[in-house]
C-alpha cells in the first residue's frame, strides 16, 4: 500500500518515498520521490500524467499541474535518485553512471499510478528527462512489456544532443568515455554561468520560486561519470528508437547561449540547441510531431506569459487530437 506524506509544496500536494535500498554506484542507500497533486472537490480524473524533471532540477511547477488536472488528468512527479527532494547527504547531485539504473523507480512510480488511477497514463519530461524517458519506453517495448498503459509522450526541450563546438561530440566525448570509466564523478571544469537560472528566479531576474539547494541558479557540477552516461544515451538515441506511443516534442524557437543574464534570454533557450532537438526528434520513432515555440525559455512552461499560454494551447490540441483522456474545455494557467 503507497502511504503519501505531506509535501514541500504544502496544501494540496503529497509525497512518496519510494526505497531503492544501495546505490550501485557505491553513494549509500538512495530513494525516489513520487509527489501528487491531491484532486480537487469536483475534480474526475479519465487518466494520469507522470512527469519527469532534467539535470539541476526538480518538480515544483504546480501551474503545469494545474493545467493537466484542469483536462482530467491526474498529475504525479517523480523527483528521480540523489535529485531534489531525493538529494541526501553523501549523495553526488544527478549522478548515475547509467541511465538505465532509472528504469527502477521509473517502473515503480508508473505501477503506483496505474494502481491509483486505473486508466493510462501521459509521459512528460523536461531536458535530460527527455532523453531518459524515451530510452525508457525502448527498452520497455524491447523486453515484451505493455504498451498500452502508456498513451503519450510529452517532452519540453528534451537533450538529444550535446550543445557546442563539433570537436565536444567527437574527440570530446571519446576524452568524457574514458575518464568517465575511470573517475566517474570527478568534476569537469565548465565555464561559469547564471543567465538561464537568473531568468527564471524571483530573486533575481524572474518569476518563479524554488528551493536553490535542490535547483541551484547556477547548476549543479557535472561530473565525468554522468556526462558519459548522457553520451551513451545520446548515441543509442541517435541509432533510432521506437518508443511506441505518439510523441509531442516541444522547444524554443532559437537558442541563445551567454553565461550572463540579459533580456535575450528570456525569450530563447539558454541551454540547449534547438537545431539539434529539430534534427534527432525523427529517431523518437511512430507519430512525431514537433512545435517549436516562439520566444520560448529552455523549459517552456516556464517562459514569459505569451510563450507559456502558446505552449498550453499546443499541449491542450495535442492530447485531444492523439489521445482518448481529454475532452474538457481549455483552461490556461496564468501561473
Amino acid at each position: 500500500m503507497t502511504s503519501w506524506q505531506p509535501d514541500v509544496l504544502g496544501v494540496g500536494y503529497e509525497q512518496h518515498r519510494i526505497d531503492l535500498g544501495e546505490d550501485p554506484d557505491g553513494e549509500g542507500r538512495i530513494d525516489a520521490t513520487l509527489v501528487r497533486r491531491v484532486p480537487q472537490p469536483g475534480e474526475v480524473a479519465t487518466g494520469a500524467v507522470l512527469y519527469v524533471h532534467g539535470f539541476s532540477d526538480y518538480f515544483f511547477q504546480t501551474a503545469l499541474a494545474d493545467f493537466f488536472a484542469a483536462r482530467g488528468l491526474a498529475f504525479y512527479a517523480l523527483d528521480l535518485r540523489k535529485c531534489g527532494r531525493s538529494l541526501h547527504p553523501g549523495h553526488t547531485a544527478h549522478f548515475v553512471s547509467d541511465l538505465a539504473s532509472y528504469d527502477v523507480e521509473l517502473e515503480q512510480a508508473l505501477a503506483i499510478v496505474r494502481a491509483e488511477q486505473g486508466g493510462d497514463v501521459v509521459l512528460a519530461a523536461h531536458s535530460t528527462g527527455g532523453l531518459i524517458l524515451p530510452l525508457w519506453l525502448d527498452r520497455r517495448r524491447r523486453a515484451g512489456k505493455r504498451e498500452e498503459d502508456v498513451a503519450g509522450l510529452v517532452l519540453n526541450s528534451p537533450w538529444f544532443d550535446l550543445q557546442g563546438a563539433p570537436y565536444l561530440r567527437t574527440v570530446g566525448t571519446e576524452v568524457v568515455k574514458l575518464v568517465g570509466r575511470v573517475k566517474p564523478t570527478t568534476v569537469i571544469k565548465l565555464p561559469p554561468g547564471d543567465a538561464y537560472g537568473s531568468s527564471l528566479a524571483a530573486s533575481h531576474f524572474g518569476e518563479w520560486e524554488f528551493n536553490t539547494a535542490w535547483k541551484p541558479v547556477t547548476g549543479f557540477p557535472v561530473t565525468f561519470g554522468w556526462l558519459r552516461a548522457i553520451r551513451l544515451g545520446h548515441a543509442r538515441l541517435h541509432r533510432g528508437l521506437d518508443v511506441g506511443v505518439p510523441s509531442l516534442v516541444l522547444r524554443s524557437s532559437r537558442s541563445h547561449f551567454t553565461s550572463r543574464y540579459s533580456e535575450a534570454v528570456d525569450a530563447a533557450d539558454a541551454v540547449l540547441d534547438v537545431r539539434q532537438i529539430a534534427r534527432w526528434a525523427g529517431c523518437l520513432g511512430g507519430d512525431t510531431h514537433v512545435v517549436p515555440i516562439e520566444g520560448a525559455r529552455h523549459d517552456v512552461f516556464l517562459s514569459t506569459e505569451g510563450p507559456r499560454k502558446r505552449a498550453y494551447e499546443v499541449v491542450d490540441a495535442w492530447l485531444r487530437h492523439e489521445t482518448h483522456l481529454v475532452s474538457a474545455p481549455l483552461e490556461t494557467p496564468a501561473r
